[in-house]
């Protein structure tokens, strides 16, 4: 695979199947879109054109762009018309059987240099490619939603996969005005992993009766964090948010860290999704909040301590990515940035804090719990032993 006008096959033309062809197309590619949809391939074309239309509008794209662009996707429902493209990437629903069949299908279509890689969130990358007669020509490649405006890519080689296909991939990546990132193949990679504890804590606390959801998404808006846990649940949809969470948890072997809350089951069984369902942990009006979001105030002691409990997890979740070497220093930064645009890296947050009072904030709480979800990572307890901290 060359990096330079190569063919780029999609399949899925859902709203991320649509949006990295979207990149593809932009970047100079030819792409072939595939769905087995005629009405998904339709509803993807108009909403390019809307698209096209609105940033040509705004000067963002020329009239020139706007037709190269989307003339430079064919969508089709037939897979054979991948046959002539050097990579091809994956966007359908998060389904294990699924995908291994449809990769089983893609191979004996494509030619045997053609990489092949999976748009999955959190299924096992290496579980995939096992299913395959090529599997060292296969990766993950995950986006994040919407794939045209987010800046990172998580790259993740499976078990099987040729280091040099991961070399050249993160180069396509960069020439497309990404910012990828490898990680290992390991549960959830690093955002859905790093971040299992936002949602997690944040729905422990709540379930515990120690604050209201508006006092703890005001608290995480006060810490620097766009929107607070239960409007980004919302937002992504709680039947999506706790999938991953479940998905997350099975992987460790039901590992504490990672347990489900059965508040998020709840609204997913009573059908309260978030904004997409008109309610969720709030209410909504086509889509919109129908309240203002609480500004309690900034200085509020149970403000620090729920954001201490909080970010002390995320922190944690961080230094243990780190010290099982998920991923680099740097690499996880970025990821947590870019990918779901924290504050700061959660490892440079750690070192303005300090390890040692890190440590200390989960220590109290495990002492508290006698739980072992609130263990401290091992390397947290050698910088503060050491005084040390991460070097990034």
């Amino acid at each position: 695979m060359e990096t330079g006008m190569s063919t780029i096959g999609v399949v899925g033309a859902g709203a991320m199947g649509s949006g990295i062809a979207q990149i593809a197309a932009q970047a100079g590619h030819a792409v072939v879109l595939v769905d087995e949809s005629e009405s998904a391939l339709a509803k993807s074309a108009a909403s390019l054109s809307k698209i096209a239309e609105r940033l040509v509008g705004k000067g963002k794209w020329s009239a020139a762009d706007s037709e190269r662009i989307q003339s430079a996707i064919v969508r089709t429902s037939k897979l054979e018309q991948l046959a002539r493209c050097e990579w091809v990437v994956e966007a359908i629903v998060e389904d294990l059987g699924v995908k291994q069949s449809l990769f089983q299908t893609i191979e004996t279509i494509v030619a045997t240099n053609a990489v092949l890689a999976t748009n999955t969130s959190s299924l096992s990358v290496t579980a995939i490619a096992g299913q395959l007669k090529h599997p060292d020509r296969f990766m993950g490649l995950h986006f994040f939603n919407p794939a045209p405006l987010m800046a990172l890519v998580e790259v993740i080689p499976a078990l099987q996969t040729d280091s040099s296909h991961v070399d050249r991939v993160k180069t396509m990546m960069n020439d497309w005005g990404k910012s990828p990132v490898i990680a290992k193949d390991t549960p959830g990679f690093i955002v859905n992993r790093l971040a299992r504890p936002f949602y997690g804590e944040a729905l422990r606390i709540f379930e515990e009766g120690l604050a209201t959801k508006r006092t703890i998404d005001a608290a995480m808006r006060n810490a620097g964090f766009r929107m607070g846990p239960f409007e980004l649940m919302d937002l992504i949809g709680n039947d999506v948010n706790y999938a991953v969470s479940c998905t997350v948890f099975e992987a460790f072997y039901n590992d504490p860290r990672y347990r489900p809350s059965l508040i998020q089951k709840q609204h997913v069984d009573a059908g309260w999704l978030g904004r997409k369902s008109g309610k969720g942990f709030y209410e909504y009006e086509e889509g919109k909040p129908t309240a203002a979001p609480s500004n309690a105030p900034a200085n509020s002691d149970q403000f620090d301590w729920i954001i201490k409990r909080i970010v002390a997890m995320l922190m944690n979740e961080a230094a243990d990515a780190y010290y099982l070497n998920i991923a680099s220093a740097q690499d996880l930064e970025i990821a947590m940035t870019k990918g779901v645009n924290y504050p700061k890296g959660l490892l440079a947050w750690c070192n303005e804090w300090g390890a040692k009072v890190t440590l200390n904030v989960l220590e109290s709480m495990q002492i508290r719990y006698g739980d072992d979800r609130y263990r401290p990572s091992p390397v947290l307890r050698d910088l503060a032993a050491q005084k040390s901290e991460f070097t990034l």
